[in-house]
């Protein structure tokens, strides 16, 4: 009677039977998102109907075969943000970047980390494609095991930020060149003809160059605190930058900042949130992220 009772207690730990339906605890693992889809998911799949196949001949289904199938997509390729909520273990990402690698798709970023919740990260995910192959993409992914649910921010009021370290030189455009032929292995001869450009470090007095190289390191940080960034390392020949900030400024400072000479650069993917409305405002459909050249016409100017 004692290991009757002991049997029935574990069992009750494990199932519990409440108006005739089961519900099954489930442990920390790989299948707890499984176990998280089959239990919030209520699709009423319907019955299928039951009508009599018709009869084709070889003409008729070849007909049907070459009239009938819908012609390629013609619709242009949009960058879509996919984030992904999925179960904090080893080969999560190998099993989502492998699906879309099935589907032919290039990732243009790929951001992953956990978060405050225990066993549960967060993956963003930027990609270019059109909406009913992407659509396709993310129902795949969130058929995955590990994977809880997986969220599309392509139409979504959403706060986009990118992380930037870059490396840039103090010494002036001339000795960046140099290094590049020393690099490319020109030969000693490129290296002589930058050698002989007039502001060469070089070819400057010591105090005359050391104020260039200050000169050089002002108008970084200016360019820097401008775009919100700061210098976090500063060397005698070179300086550390570090921005953060949407993909398009990150892109925008690095242009500007690429003549004065990028040793190294280093850029994450984007991270992305969806903005939370304000109540007592009516959203009208407009992006409050749009810069002022992707709503007015140019070419609509008049020549002033």
């Amino acid at each position: 009677m004692l290991r009757l009772s002991t049997g029935l207690k574990s069992a009750r730990s494990l199932i519990q039977l409440r108006s005739g339906a089961c519900f099954v605890r489930y442990s920390s693992s790989s299948t707890s998102a499984l176990a998280y889809k089959s239990l919030h998911r209520k699709r009423k799949i319907p019955s299928l109907p039951t009508v009599d196949a018709p009869q084709w001949s070889a003409g008729s289904a070849v007909s049907s075969i070459i009239y009938e199938t819908p012609l390629p997509s013609k619709s242009p390729k949009t960058q879509h943000v996919l984030n992904c909520l999925v179960q904090n273990e080893p080969g999560v990402l190998s099993l989502v970047s492998g699906t879309l690698a099935a589907r032919g798709f290039n990732i243009d970023s790929l951001v992953v980390c956990n978060t405050e919740v225990k066993d549960l990260s967060r993956m963003t995910i930027v990609l270019d494609g059109q909406d009913g192959v992407i659509e396709q993409a993310r129902r795949q992914i969130e058929d995955l095991v590990p994977v809880y649910a997986v969220l599309d921010y392509s139409r979504s009021q959403i706060i986009k930020r990118e992380l930037l370290l870059v490396r840039v030189s103090l010494l002036g455009q001339e000795y960046f060149h140099e290094l590049i032929a020393h690099h490319n292995q020109e030969g000693e001869a490129a290296e002589e003809e930058y050698r002989r450009e007039r502001y060469h470090p070089k070819n400057l007095a010591p105090s005359q160059a050391l104020r260039q190289k200050y000169e050089h390191l002002d108008a970084i940080s200016k360019l820097t605190e401008e775009f919100g960034g700061k210098i976090v390392d500063i060397s005698d020949r070179n300086c550390i930058v570090e921005l953060c900030a949407k993909p398009d400024r990150i892109s925008a400072f690095i242009a500007l900042i690429r003549p004065f000479g990028v040793l190294e650069l280093a850029r994450s993917g984007m991270m992305a949130l969806p903005r939370t409305p304000v109540e007592g405002t009516q959203d009208d459909g407009t992006d409050p992220t749009k810069e002022a050249a992707d709503v007015v016409d140019s070419s609509q100017m008049p020549p002033s």
